[in-house]
């Protein structure tokens, strides 16, 4: 049987890949009450959710303290958590029913250091028990990059680093470089830009970036106006 992770660098125990065969099947049967996901075939879940969370895995610190935005069926954190049970997550998801999900995963697989938070991102930016605590950020599939970056670096803080997950490389690209003023402005800077091809052909992008000064108090907006408005 093909082994995508070791076929991609990623080099796993059977106990762990065990875990995230059993985190497949219970995604799949959640997925039939709570739409999760649109990939529900084992091999598609295992390339495209797994696969692609892990990819990332080696760009967080040890021990790092981790705040993952918008966090839905729980990529990347879930697959990361999995595999390196040394960072502790801090899950933000907005809807209550996917929070559910995520809490009853925490429980099953007995995860530590973990935390589950039903509220908006741009709420918990200007809270001060939240706000530049995290070592670093992640965030999947959210929206483009200016809005996510607003969401996220008033989270972590300075010296930390947003690893921000994005798909086709030439769009990956365009929000990189439309993106150039909010990240001036909310003290972020593109570290390293990773591309990748997901078996099968997908295209993949993370960027690193790093919180290399505060940000200002005014982010981030609220009231929408980190979609309706970019910076």
């Amino acid at each position: 049987m093909e082994n995508v992770f070791e076929n991609n660098g990623i080099i796993l125990t059977e106990e762990k890949r065990a875990k995230l065969n059993e985190f497949s099947a219970f995604l799949r049967e959640y997925n039939e009450k709570v739409n999760l996901t649109a990939i529900v075939e084992p091999a598609e879940v295992e390339k495209k959710h797994f696969l692609d969370s892990l990819m990332g895995m080696d760009y967080f610190p040890q021990n790092a303290k981790v705040v993952e935005i918008g966090s839905g069926g729980g990529f990347p954190s879930v697959p990361l958590k999995i595999a390196r049970e040394d960072l502790s997550f801090t899950q933000v998801e907005s809807v209550g029913k996917k929070c559910k999900f995520l809490e009853e995963t925490a429980q099953k697989f007995a995860f530590s250091n973990h935390t589950v938070i039903n509220a908006r991102a741009e709420d918990l930016g200007k809270n001060k028990a939240y706000r530049e605590t995290f070592d670093c950020v992640t965030a999947r599939a959210v929206a483009n990059l200016s809005t996510l970056s607003e969401y996220c670096l008033p989270l972590v803080k300075v010296g930390g680093v947003f690893v921000c997950y994005k798909g086709n490389c030439q769009q990956a690209e365009e929000e990189a470089t439309q993106a150039k003023n909010a990240l001036f402005i909310l003290g972020g800077k593109i570290e390293k830009t990773v591309k990748y091809t997901l078996p099968g052909g997908d295209e993949r992008t993370i960027f690193l970036i790093k919180k290399v000064k505060p940000t200002p108090e005014k982010y981030p907006r609220g009231n929408g106006k980190e979609r309706s408005k970019p910076l």
